[in-house]
């Protein structure tokens, strides 16, 4: 029978805060298999998933103090990895989209449009984020870092067809996602809040 993996206890989680270094080491390593959970279901790729997870239990390791109640472990772990898959976006959006450069001597972008482009890539950011975990993967893979559909079909296990089909399907939600007014719609966060619960439910158990 497999093992389920349980969220630290709040006495080990004090013992952690108050600086009792074995204790923080079994919180980090408890932690680990949940955290690499949240990763997956909000990262595009695997490798993002595991540098989004790396980065998050440095963070426990080493501002575990800066956690409020000992209960809210999962979602503090949670809104780290989220930011982490954000920016790991981010990024990649601002790379592949930077605005052409100006002509010497023409005037730069002002400091409102400059606002706007950071904004743009906010909500372009959280867009993807909001996506289904396989249509962010092929999505990221295709038109953020540019790789060949074939190469991204092969990566992902996929024929070139379902490739395709997947692609088409991603850039309508995102289509969809962007022209709707208000914010976007939280659908990852929403997914991996399910799972959040349900590894609670089961460690009271």
């Amino acid at each position: 029978m497999n093992r389920r993996h349980t969220w630290p206890d709040e006495g080990l989680i004090r013992a952690a805060q108050d600086g009792d270094v074995t204790s923080l080491t079994t919180v980090v390593l408890e932690s680990q298999p949940h955290v690499r959970k949240f990763a997956l279901s909000l990262c595009a790729t695997p490798q993002d998933a595991e540098d989004a997870a790396q980065e998050a239990l440095i963070v426990l390791y080493r501002k575990i103090g800066s956690l409020r109640a000992t209960g809210a472990l999962a979602s503090w772990m949670f809104r780290i990895v989220r930011n982490e898959c954000l920016r790991q976006v981010r990024l990649l959006v601002t790379r592949n989209g930077e605005p052409p450069v100006e002509p010497e001597g023409s005037a730069g972008p002002s400091a409102e449009e400059a606002v706007l482009h950071r904004l743009e890539v906010e909500r372009i950011a959280a867009a993807v984020a909001a996506l289904p975990r396989e249509q962010r993967q092929v999505l990221v893979m295709r038109d953020v870092q540019g790789l060949p559909g074939r190469s991204v079909a092969r990566a992902l296990g996929l024929s070139d067809t379902a490739m395709k089909s997947r692609l088409h399907r991603a850039r309508t939600s995102l289509r969809r996602s962007l022209a709707a007014p208000g914010p976007v719609p939280d659908g990852a966060g929403g997914r991996a809040g399910r799972e959040e619960a349900a590894d609670r439910r089961g460690g009271e158990r």
